[in-house]
């Protein structure tokens, strides 16, 4: 399948919905990323918001969700396909019976509980929890987990402004639950199948929209 050329937001969302699945940076499967969609002249192009920019939006908007979804790499998942991916990486477990049976570190509950709570920026998360200079480490990593496993997503990028209250920079990461996102039963609607059943799902789609891809190499960049 090739893929059409993204120019805004709104067709980047309305992609995703189409394919389910988009991971944002080049990865192993040639064009199967937001950032060989999108023309060049769209990245960090003066006054020109770009894909960049974009994620903030698509994250908003109901229809998909956005975070470090692809072998720890970010990407968007459609609304439609979420619980599929939910029930695959949880593998039949909702994050408090994962602590309970051993399968979660305690700085992964400390995480989550903290997100759980309510939207909060990646800066403020790491503040509340003594990550940072001299304190506790591996946060980057606790978060990325926590993302792979479907715990937690991004739920927009807030920019400081400048003295004109102009956005500008990076922008900061806002992390959220994807129950509290997209609703309970919007995540959990495929718990009732085997999460093997939700990994077949899933491969179908992508072998359905990469038909020329090798499945192993299809499934290298989906799998948790």
């Amino acid at each position: 399948m090739r893929f059409p050329e993204l120019r805004s937001p709104e067709a980047l969302i309305a992609l995703v919905e189409e394919i389910g699945f988009l991971p944002f940076f080049v990865n192993r499967i040639p064009g199967f990323s937001v950032e060989e969609c999108c023309p060049r002249e769209l990245w960090f192009a003066e006054g020109v918001d770009g894909p960049w920019e974009w994620k903030g939006p698509a994250a908003r908007s109901g229809k998909c969700v956005y975070g470090k979804l692809f072998r720890g790499k970010a990407g968007f998942v459609s609304r439609q396909w979420l619980p599929e991916l939910a029930n695959f990486r949880r593998d039949g477990y909702d994050f408090d019976a994962r602590f309970d049976d051993g399968l979660a570190s305690v700085k992964d509950r400390d995480v989550y509980d903290a997100i759980a709570r309510g939207p909060i920026l990646s800066v403020d998360l790491r503040e509340l929890l003594g990550y940072g200079k001299g304190g506790a480490h591996g946060f980057d990593t606790v978060i990325t987990r926590l993302q792979m496993q479907t715990y937690v997503t991004v739920a927009d990028f807030v920019y400081p402004l400048d003295r004109h209250g102009r956005p500008y920079g990076w922008g900061i990461a806002q992390y959220t639950t994807p129950e509290s996102q997209l609703g309970g039963e919007a995540v959990t609607a495929s718990y009732d199948k085997p999460p093997e059943e939700s990994r077949l799902r899933i491969l179908g789609q992508l072998k359905s929209i990469l038909p020329d891809v090798e499945e192993g190499e299809v499934w290298r960049v989906m799998k948790g």
